[in-house]
């Protein structure tokens, strides 16, 4: 939906009434407000209007990339000083406390999907005003509300574990007073509860860029699968995605994260960014459509002549060496994944390139996936790049259904095989393939998955599923920092309780 804005549509909740003659019966709201909850689902373009809204609140959770790296060995939260980007630094030295800005925006963030995508599963078989709409396609429409409310929730229950579950109806701050926490097995147990429903209805393709697919919906519980440890269950609703032959391995890995690469063979799902309609707004820097990520990815102080891409930006979320260090010579994902700056100035003389080394943490390293370019911004610049977030792409299924084959003792060779794809593409010969079998072969699937998708936002929460993250991660804590702190606000406005050691 890269061309859609994705613009929230006004919900008014209609007011208590205070203070009338009147009976409640007798009351129209329209007597208090212009537009009211009976305004809305009256046509199948309101329905589907409302659904992009839903989908809104996906774009907004960009830092859960950042984050998902940041908190692993993969980088470094770097910056000007210590004291910038606080949040990300707190983080990065796992010194959290329950007052961290990042984490509780993207609590937030992911309830504001939840009861977007609630609000529209509310009125699905009858509209406000107690009357059905029926239209072609409106079930699919459902799937896609669905799969988003599973990913909302999945967000939640992967950063933060035992978290309130509602479901059908958007949720007042006085019903948020009286929540409680779930247990994640009924967080998780909903999760799959929304993706059996999408995967049910959802078509195997679509006719927008960013439209959720049934193959999304697989890919995205396969993944919830793995995090469950229920090993069959992923490698069943993995293996049809890789029998449909829908996607293909793109040849050229650091062509993946270019513009001209977005949506392409290997895309399963990714978030949709836009500088089509320019942002100005500094107090909601995530709130636009465009991706502020990746300006926070970029070389503080570039500049450069001639034909050079790059624009310049803030030196955050710095690649560690220890992740350049794991690839292997030859591995054509090294240099995208930990983007040299000096290497690159050196091989280009002609660009006249200079910059300023990251005053903090710094690794001489930079996220090349995401660097910011010339041309792909607009408005106010950092704001409003348009580079999308490739969630999941088809090497990832390949890797997943290795992890789930090899766990759940199924087919070595099958395993081998889906693991040797995504290797032969990376090293574009079959000299690297692996050979091992049983645990061996778990690690090196492991291994696999940090190479292949370092940078994409999934490297902490994978050493936390696979329980390595206590031997890999320097200050992390086993037993409290598998797990966010719960925002303090949420705690003072609830009352639900804190997570271990916070």
């Amino acid at each position: 939906m890269k061309k859609i804005y994705m613009k929230m549509i006004a919900l008014v909740v209609v007011a208590t009434l205070m203070g009338s003659c009147k009976k409640f019966i007798d009351y129209n709201p329209h007597e208090d407000f212009i537009v009211t909850d009976l305004d809305y689902f009256k046509s199948e373009s309101d329905y589907r209007n409302m659904v992009v809204s839903a989908y809104t609140p996906v774009q907004w959770l960009n830092q859960v990339t950042v984050i998902g790296d940041i908190a692993s060995d993969n980088s470094v939260a770097g910056g000007e000083s210590a004291s910038d980007v606080l949040a990300l630094q707190q983080i990065d030295d796992f010194t959290l406390t329950p007052i961290n800005s990042a984490l509780e925006d993207l609590y937030r963030v992911a309830y504001e999907g939840v009861n977007r995508t609630n609000y529209i599963v509310q009125y699905k078989d009858k509209n406000p005003a107690g009357e059905t709409v029926n239209f072609s396609g409106k079930d699919a429409m459902y799937g896609e509300v669905y799969f988003l409310r599973a990913y909302y929730y999945f967000t939640l229950v992967k950063m933060w574990g035992d978290v309130p579950i509602f479901l059908d109806k958007r949720i007042s701050l006085t019903d948020a007073r009286g929540l409680a926490r779930s247990p994640k097995t009924e967080v998780y147990a909903q999760i799959e509860k929304d993706l059996l429903a999408a995967i049910a209805v959802l078509p195997t393709t679509s006719t927008q860029p960013g439209r959720i697919t049934k193959y999304a919906a697989q890919g995205l519980l396969g993944k919830v699968y793995l995090y469950e440890n229920k090993f069959s269950e992923a490698d069943a609703v993995l293996e049809p995605i890789i029998a449909s032959n829908a996607f293909t391995l793109v040849a050229d890995y650091p062509s993946i994260y270019l513009a001209s690469g977005e949506n392409g063979t290997e895309s399963v799902f990714e978030v949709q960014y836009t500088n089509g309609s320019p942002y100005y707004n500094w107090g909601g820097a995530t709130r636009g459509q465009g991706n502020y990520a990746v300006q926070q990815n970029g070389i503080r102080g570039l500049s450069g002549g001639g034909a050079m891409p790059y624009a310049a930006g803030w030196s955050t979320n710095l690649p560690s060496q220890n992740l350049a260090n794991a690839y292997a010579a030859g591995d054509q994902r090294k240099d995208i994944t930990a983007f040299n700056i000096e290497a690159y100035k050196t091989a280009h003389p002609e660009f006249g390139i200079s910059y300023q080394v990251a005053p903090y943490k710094n690794t001489g390293l930079y996220n090349g996936k995401y660097l910011p370019r010339k041309g792909e911004t607009s408005g106010q610049i950092e704001l409003n790049y348009l580079n999308n977030f490739r969630v999941m792409r088809y090497s990832e299924v390949l890797l997943m259904a290795a992890e789930a084959i090899n766990r759940s003792g199924g087919d070595n060779a099958k395993a081998l095989g889906y693991l040797n794809q995504v290797r032969r593409r990376a090293f574009k010969d079959n000299a690297h393939d692996v050979t091992a079998t049983g645990d061996a072969l778990k690690l090196a699937i492991w291994d696999e998955r940090r190479l292949e998708l370092a940078m994409d936002g999934d490297r902490f929460f994978d050493l936390v599923r696979t329980g390595q993250a206590a031997s890999k991660l320097t200050g992390f804590v086993a037993g409290k920092h598998e797990l966010f702190p719960i925002p303090q606000t949420e705690i003072t406005i609830t009352g639900i309780t804190q997570n271990p050691g916070y």
